[in-house]
């Protein structure tokens, strides 16, 4: 069955970088849309960034210029690339995959704090 594994988070000071990593096995990895999603406490879950099978991207509009997803399907993996982090970063990301049905990873916390 399809599995995703969330790995990279952790405490970072403010004005930080993180890097998280979402492994996939059991699905054919380049014909999905990945995604990150976030959720912080009280708040609903949010998209951060989206990448289609076509590598097109996008994202919410307070982590732009500060963040990129990627994707490499060679390693059935999709990246998060955080930098210039800011406390209202912090929360537990999720790792999506999409088509026709929707998968989820287990979540990382990635808190940012001085």
């Amino acid at each position: 069955q399809v599995q995703l594994v969330e790995s990279g988070g952790g405490l970072v000071q403010p004005g930080g970088s993180l890097r998280l990593s979402c492994a996939a096995s059991g699905m054919i990895f380049s014909i999905y849309a990945m995604g990150w999603y976030r959720q912080a406490p009280g708040n609903q879950r949010e998209l951060v960034a989206r990448i289609t099978p076509c590598d097109n991207t996008k994202y919410i509009d307070s982590v732009k210029g500060r963040f990129t997803i990627s994707r490499d399907n060679a390693k059935n993996t999709v990246y998060l690339q955080m930098n210039s982090l800011k406390p209202e970063d912090t929360a537990v990301y999720y790792c999506n995959a999409n088509f026709n049905d929707d998968y989820w990873g287990q979540g990382t916390q990635v808190t940012v704090s001085s």
